[in-house]
């Protein structure tokens, strides 16, 4: 049950993210993902095998402390844009801003829900919470093809940020070797810990 669950609100959540991207992309001036039906809350557009189902339920029953997902990416042409990088930055941060109001959302109605904190309501809602932030913090990673890269790369020069870019290839790889691997004292999975203690303190759960 916890398992399905955690599934359920990871996919849901990444849905969400990514609805986002292309609704703020719709309204810089990007109709793709308006006409190829993205813009929908249907998970059926959205739902990609690997990433959006085998991959969380692995890092669920593998007991990993970072549990994600995502769902399949909306499709994006910065052609629309008058201001290039920096609607695709806008576009970018719609996605894990997104994902915030939904955990802040949630941490107020968990506030108010049945007080019994092993109650399937409470379970749920604080579930919503803690993956809502999950799914933020690593989007906001700024190594490509993570969100926070193309918020970064609005900022760079156009040549350095060419070859900034040019290492979204391997950036999954990267990201997975950070979150497994400390490096030098450092460990990204430790910094998202982190990270989760202090919102869930600062939203008082």
């Amino acid at each position: 049950m916890d398992v399905v669950i955690v599934i359920a609100v990871l996919v849901f959540s990444a849905i969400l993210h990514e609805v986002m991207h292309g609704f703020v992309a719709d309204k810089l001036g990007d109709p793709t993902a308006r006409l190829m039906g993205r813009l929908t809350l249907n998970p059926i557009p959205h739902i990609d095998p690997l990433s959006s189902i085998l991959i969380p339920f692995l890092l669920v029953v593998s007991g990993s402390p970072i549990i994600f997902g995502a769902a399949k990416p909306v499709p994006v042409n910065p052609i629309y844009f008058k201001e290039g990088r920096k609607d695709m930055a806008l576009v970018a941060l719609a996605g894990p801003l997104t994902n915030i109001v939904i955990a802040v959302t949630a941490s107020v109605l968990l506030k108010v829900a049945p007080t019994d904190s092993l109650s399937l309501i409470s379970m749920i809602l604080y579930t919503i919470v803690f993956y809502n932030l999950i799914l933020a913090f690593i989007n906001l990673i700024p190594i490509p093809p993570l969100d926070g890269s193309k918020v970064v790369g609005s900022l760079l020069p156009d040549e350095l940020a060419s070859t900034y870019f040019s290492i979204e290839p391997y950036g999954i790889f990267i990201i997975f070797f950070l979150l497994v691997s400390p490096l030098g004292g450092f460990s990204l999975g430790g910094l998202i810990n982190k990270l989760l203690i202090l919102s869930l303190k600062l939203l008082g759960l």
